[in-house]
Formats: structure tokens, C-alpha cells, sequence
């Protein structure tokens, strides 16, 4: 969890991560957001890689 939080800040920035988990929607988390999809126990890997591919991050931060 440390680590995903880490690569949030480092593509969106501290202050933005917050905001990008709490309010953005993706719909390969069916919709839900970052922090909606994690309490409800969605892998860490599956929510990054969603954040990753909806935001179109490059490559070298997969």
C-alpha cells in the first residue's frame, strides 16, 4: 500500500493524489473511485494498473 500511495504522489503530486482517489471514477474499477475500490478490498495492483492505463501514465511508471 505504501508503494502505490508513493506512485499516486509521484504522478499526480501530494495534494492531487488525495483528489484523484477520492473523487475521479474509473470505469475499470466499475465506476468506483481509487479509495472506494480499495476499502472495498480491490487489489492494489488491479486499482494501480486501472489508474495507470485511465489516466494514460507513461510507460516506465506501470
Amino acid at each position: 500500500m505504501t508503494d502505490f500511495w508513493e506512485r499516486m504522489r509521484q504522478a499526480f503530486g501530494d495534494a492531487y493524489a488525495d483528489s484523484v482517489a477520492r473523487d475521479q471514477q474509473i470505469a475499470a474499477l466499475d465506476h468506483r473511485t481509487v479509495q472506494q475500490a480499495l476499502d472495498d478490498g480491490e487489489e492494489v495492483v488491479t486499482v494501480w494498473r486501472a489508474v495507470h492505463t485511465h489516466f494514460e501514465l507513461p510507460a516506465r511508471d506501470r
